[in-house]
């Protein structure tokens, strides 16, 4: 089915208590490159999500009961099991999602490679011991699962975002209710598939498909048997989800909108800040969190890196992403391509210039062409908001302490970048910058190793790293006295 190896890997039912689902409606999933119905998916809605949750409920004393070695072994199966069909996956993301088979494979690699690493953290969730305020008393802080943990995520990295997410929840001895985005469910489908045959317990994990999303993300968010909520989409979703989910005080964690700058100082390496900057931005056709949204560009620089930009994206290819040789897939939908026009033509009115691409390939396709603007200023639709297309908007500046300013006036803060070769310079604006994450003369920063996350309104909470377990357990203090 739909071109796979293994055709078991297409499933189009809930999984949830180990069972797959079906209901009495379904919606189609698509393909953004030509349109054509995939497959047809359950549509759940509140009820579906309550069992879920009641599935995760009863199953989470006894796999928070296993060891840390016993839950690491069964997930580092899972782990193998996703690299062993990367083909599959990739070929079923990019089916569904739209982005190049070879970066969909990258994105299946990358999913897995936190399954792995949070498989070993597992066995490294540490307490502490603590001199006690006298000698008959000893102090000690032991951590321990939160408990039931529901989560939403977007359509733009339909495996990686719940691969993040589920894999730091059952290494901290949680459990996981997941609703996928409506466009990208088959991605979710497929790793339940294989979760399940590396032996990961009923009612451990469970993914809810629905077109519903208000219905559903009422029970993840305020249901008092979930305790902790997580979510990667939009700003003005988020503050909706973290509304609904105080009414029973949950833990949350939050990976929200960017508005990422890239800085390209006079003593960069041009040819590097280019590739870097190809890397940050191009990817998913533009249409990630983190990716480059406004590109500051040093007065001395200007015209010969715009040069060196618009020669690098006129090789890149836009096409089916199943097609050799395609870097740029098509944008998620109508609206999306819709929203991108219109930030360019508004921008274009205020006086800033198109000086490659600046439209879609036709009128009747998804496919956007990579867009070079130039002239244009920090106020400009194009730099104030999140574009999510493949539209490169170059801005002039002339002073180290001026950009820093133009970089952190936003309210967004998940990711930055620059180049630049001075070391004073180097330790002054990755200070200065007000983001969670900064990269320095690379464009590509995120690993399951680092921390990955936001500040101001671009989140909370870290995924990935050490300090992305913290976020799935919770800290206990002992006071043993009588000693």
């Amino acid at each position: 089915m739909l071109g796979l190896s293994d055709k078991a890997l297409v499933r189009t039912g809930a999984f949830i208590d180990g069972q797959w689902c079906d209901s009495d409606e379904s919606f189609a999933v698509t393909n953004p490159a030509n349109g054509d119905t995939l497959v047809l998916v359950a549509n759940h809605g509140a009820g579906g999500a309550e069992k879920a949750v009641a599935a995760a409920h009863k199953a989470f004393k006894a796999w928070a009961a296993k060891s840390a070695g016993e839950r690491a072994s069964l997930m580092r199966k899972w782990y193998e099991l996703m690299m062993q069909h990367q083909d599959d996956l990739g070929r079923l993301l990019t089916l569904e999602q739209g982005k190049p088979l070879a970066e969909a494979k990258g994105e299946v690699a990358y999913g897995a490679s936190y399954i792995e690493w949070f498989a070993e953290e597992a066995k490294r969730v540490y307490g502490d011991t603590i001199p006690a305020p006298s000698s008959d008393k000893r102090v000690l802080v032991i951590k321990q699962p939160v408990g039931v943990v529901s989560a939403v995520t977007p359509w733009n990295f339909p495996n990686a975002m719940i691969a993040r997410k589920a894999a730091a929840a059952l290494a901290a001895g949680c459990t996981f209710v997941v609703k996928p985005a409506a466009e990208t469910p088959l991605s979710a489908l497929a790793m339940a598939e294989l979760a399940q045959r590396a032996g990961i317990p009923d009612g451990v994990l469970n993914v809810i498909t629905g077109k519903d999303s208000k219905a559903i993300g009422k029970v993840l968010t305020e249901d008092p048997r979930v305790r902790k909520f997580t979510f990667t989409g939009s700003t003005q979703v988020g503050k909706v989800l973290i509304s609904q989910c105080a009414s029973t005080v949950k833990k949350v964690s939050m990976e929200l909108g960017g508005n990422a700058p890239f800085i390209v100082f006079d003593d960069a390496d041009l040819d590097a800040a280019v590739k870097g900057l190809l890397a940050s931005k191009f990817r998913n056709a533009g249409q990630t969190c983190v990716c480059a949204n406004r590109i500051f560009v040093h007065q001395k620089v200007y015209q010969t890196f715009s040069e060196k930009l618009i020669a690098a994206v006129a090789d890149l290819k836009i096409g089916d992403g199943l097609e050799q040789g395609t870097t740029i897939g098509p944008l998620i939908s109508s609206d999306a391509l819709e929203k991108v026009q219109g930030l360019i033509s508004d921008s274009v009115s205020q006086g800033a210039k198109v000086v490659a691409g600046g439209e879609a390939v036709d009128k009747d396709s998804l496919f956007f062409k990579p867009t070079v603007m130039t002239g244009v200023t920090n106020q400009m639709p194009v730099a104030s908001e999140e574009i999510f297309g493949p539209v490169v908007p170059l801005i002039a500046f002339d002073d180290e302490q001026q950009v820093i300013d133009m970089a952190n006036d936003t309210d967004f803060g998940l990711a930055a970048y620059f180049y630049a070769r001075d070391m004073g310079r180097v330790w002054r604006v990755a200070e200065g910058l007000e983001y969670g994450m900064v990269g320095i003369n690379e464009g590509a920063i995120s690993n399951p190793a680092a921390p990955f996350g936001g500040v101001k309104q671009s989140g909370n909470g870290r995924e990935g790293s050490r300090y992305g377990l913290d976020d799935y357990l919770e800290c206990k203090y002992l006071c043993m006295g009588g000693i």
